[in-house]
């Protein structure tokens, strides 16, 4: 007898589902005000938008007909002159979310293990349960920092084939020292090192350089952040040959559309315009940062990203975060093992910033 249920793995039948942030038009939908009354600043995305040569591209790009190039062919060109990475070793995907499916589904048999260290990206733990891996969960110590010998005994006693990293680690904001991850390359295991938010910490501080002479590391990348084109979705990963040459063969053939490719390649080609948006939020992440800290109900922790995350003292998290939607200003909220009432602030414009310490304030004066 036919069954539905039947049908389905059930591991991930019992898998929890990734919760994603709203767009602004469903949030404002949904609190009654006006999109212009919002203040996103719950997801990272970048206020400042696409360069205009970006935009200008879009609105003359004349083969949205046509399927897009499956081998990303312009776009890994000028990938190579930005990174100094051979374009043969560069693989695009639908943000670097699509490369981390990836990677699992070409290395992963089912139940075998990767490592995790929480408070991190969520989307690889959720991407090891759909690909039917197992997660060995390695918490950060207290300051966000990662437990180097708990992260080795876990590898060698489970056998782990994958340790996801990220730097600067999101939501926290800290850097991955380069010592650390030097020691955890002599594991017998693949490190992948994901710097969606390498833009606003320096590629100075990059570790893409070392893919070149260590076979085990892979290091992630997104236009999304520094670019302004999270809605395009793209991203690309700097790999080893023998992972370039296995991914090439299970990728999905047009993966990137023509859209993504035309504004990246646009983007590449208009820096010094997007470096200067860089800029402008690494500055207004420090005003924020101070502004923040004055207020005795919130601990910020520094940042090397485009966001603060800060410690709710004295009050419920959950509370505050309500309380702020209602005035329109979007903050993402943590409770969790890992963040018990935490807040995580986009940094966004001055004038976005003063509002939301606008509202804290109002709810400082109002006990």
């Amino acid at each position: 007898m036919f069954t539905a249920a039947s049908l389905i793995r059930p591991a991930l039948a019992a898998l929890e589902p990734y919760t994603p942030i709203l767009p602004l038009d469903v949030l404002a939908a949904r609190l009654g005000l006006p999109i212009e009354r919002l203040v996103k600043l719950d997801a990272n995305e970048n206020p400042y938008g696409p360069s205009p040569k970006a935009l200008a591209a879009l609105a003359n790009e004349a083969y949205y007909h046509i399927y897009p190039d499956p081998g990303h062919t312009s776009l890994r060109a000028a990938l190579a002159a930005y990174t100094d990475h051979p374009a043969a070793h560069i693989v695009c995907g639908a943000g670097a979310d699509e490369l981390i499916d990836l990677i699992l589904r070409l290395c992963l048999a089912p139940g075998e293990a990767v490592i995790d260290c929480p408070p991190t990206f969520g989307m690889y733990s959720f991407d090891t349960g759909v690909c039917g891996g197992r997660v060995v969960v390695v918490p950060r110590r207290p300051d966000f920092s990662l437990d180097l010998p708990a992260i080795e005994q876990a590898a060698n006693t489970n056998g782990a084939k994958i340790l996801f990293l990220t730097s600067p680690n999101n939501p926290t904001g800290n850097l991955m020292p380069p010592e650390e991850l030097e020691r955890l390359l002599r594991l017998p295991l693949l490190v992948v090192v994901d710097e969606a938010y390498i833009e606003f910490a320096g590629l100075d501080q990059s570790f893409a350089p070392w893919v070149r002479q260590h076979a085990n590391l892979a290091v992630l990348r997104t236009f999304s952040k520094w670019a302004g084109l999270a809605g395009l979705r793209v991203g690309y990963g700097l790999f080893p040959p023998w992972l370039a040459e296995q991914l090439w063969k299970i990728k999905q053939p047009y993966n990137v559309s023509v859209a993504a490719q035309t504004a990246a390649c646009a983007s590449l080609a208009d820096r010094a315009y997007l470096f200067d948006n860089v800029a402008r939020l690494c500055a207004e992440r420090e005003r924020l940062w101070h502004h923040l800290a004055a207020l005795p109900f919130l601990k910020p922790y520094p940042s090397a990203a485009n966001f603060i995350l800060c410690r709710v003292v004295g009050r419920a998290a959950h509370a505050l975060k309500l309380t702020l939607e209602q005035q329109g200003i979007l903050v993402r909220y943590y409770n969790n093992p890992y963040l018990h009432d935490y807040l995580r602030v986009s940094v966004g414009t001055p004038a976005q910033s003063d509002a939301l310490l606008a509202a804290l304030r109002e709810v400082f004066a109002n006990g």
